[in-house]
């Protein structure tokens, strides 16, 4: 990599890190805790991602490519980090919000979702637990949407879906876990697309103004969520079709994970024109 290349990189992971520093700083995460887990990051890329000829990764040739040493390397190892949250009931949970945005059975004739009754008569909460969520126990299922938002109790035991996805609007744990999962991938992506040139390359794009009068703004924002909804609903129904846990009929071989991101941003730290 040339100094100039290099120079480029260093500025875009500058402008990674700042809004990371400041979400760390707000959650009491110091530089030092957030240095090992860097350093363990660039250990276990350089132990999975840099092997020569399929061969054992040693922790020399880690050092060497890392710039650590090699009883750091060896510490890093042992590091444990702590565990997400937990994964399977957030996506359990929003096998069955689309359970009963997509399935007419949960739907009235104009497609609206229908407030449920928790056990009987049918169809109930229960048997839209049973259909999607696999072997979760509807209790289970019930105070997650409860505890995030997504659904609302009625009277005499009726249930009533709030947001038609699965987004957990009142729990700051399921979100942070999620910053994991999207930037992750957002910079997989850009990684494959510059250097993996051999294979085909995944679609990244982005439309950006910077001289926009501040009255304009909640007219853009209103705007983008209505279509980017409505987009992601459709690509989430075409996904589900071939997902096997919620469609068992799909057919095919092997086991991908593959997904779509969209998101609004707006920048404060723009000089005066």
């Amino acid at each position: 990599m040339g100094n100039n290349q290099q120079a480029i990189l260093l500025k875009a992971v500058y402008k990674v890190c700042r809004p990371l520093a400041r979400l760390l700083l707000r959650n009491g995460v110091t530089f030092k805790v957030f240095s090992d887990i860097a350093k363990r990051a660039f250990v276990d890329a350089a132990t999975y991602e840099f092997k020569l000829d399929a061969r054992k990764q040693s922790d020399t040739r880690v050092a060497t490519l890392t710039g650590l040493t090699r009883k750091e390397v060896h510490r890093l190892h042992d590091i444990t980090l702590a565990d997400d949250p937990p994964v399977e009931k957030y996506h359990r949970a929003a096998r069955v919000v689309y359970g009963w945005v997509h399935d007419k059975t949960f739907c009235d004739a104009s497609g609206e979702c229908l407030d449920l009754d928790i056990e009987d008569p049918e169809p109930s909460f229960y048997t839209l637990v049973r259909a999607y969520s696999g072997d979760m126990t509807p209790r289970s299922i019930l105070d997650e949407l409860l505890r995030v938002g997504v659904v609302e109790s009625l009277p005499n035991n009726r249930l009533r879906l709030r947001t038609r996805a699965y987004i957990p609007h009142t729990d700051e744990l399921a979100k942070l876990g999620i910053l994991g999962q999207d930037v992750g991938g957002l910079i997989a992506t850009i990684d494959r697309n510059i250097y993996q040139k051999d294979r085909e390359r995944f679609f990244q794009r982005k439309v950006y103004y910077d001289n926009l009068p501040e009255e304009s703004i909640p007219i853009i924002r209103a705007l983008i969520t209505g279509y980017a909804q409505k987009i992601l609903e459709e690509f989430d129904r075409t996904m589900a079709q071939h997902d096997r846990d919620v469609n068992p009929a799909a057919q095919g071989t092997g086991r991908k994970a593959a997904g779509v991101g969209i998101y609004y941003f707006e920048d404060e730290d723009l000089p005066e024109s």
